[in-house]
């Protein structure tokens, strides 16, 4: 049952990031993208700029500074590497983003938060 809350919990601030980011003037590619090397939340476009982006949700605004880390960051990473071809056709510049969201505030995105 907590693993189900989570995971409704998750899909729930990702359609935030992904409405929030549509204001910004995004255009939301991708969901929720499976690859062999982990999972892509958001793939979103604006002109041409191509973002990978991890949407971490926490009950509580304190707990977004600990929500990601190098490990989650690689592994979408490497999951970008796997599917980038699919999205870049054109030579687009892409980069890894994140999302982060709580209860009560406005949603903090960080990006190029990736960088090797």
């Amino acid at each position: 049952m907590k693993r189900q809350l989570a995971e409704r919990s998750g899909r729930d601030g990702e359609k935030r990031a992904a409405a929030w980011l549509m204001l910004k003037g995004w255009s939301i590619l991708d969901r929720r993208v499976k690859t062999p090397a982990g999972e892509i939340d958001l793939v979103a476009r604006r002109g041409a700029l191509i973002a990978f982006i991890e949407v971490k949700w926490r009950k509580r605004s304190e707990d977004l500074d600990h929500a990601i880390d190098e490990y989650r960051l690689r592994r979408v990473a490497a999951a970008a590497e796997a599917v980038a071809h699919k999205y870049a056709l054109s030579g687009e510049d892409m980069r890894i983003d994140v999302i982060l969201l709580a209860p009560g505030g406005f949603p903090r995105h960080i990006a190029n938060a990736y960088q090797p």
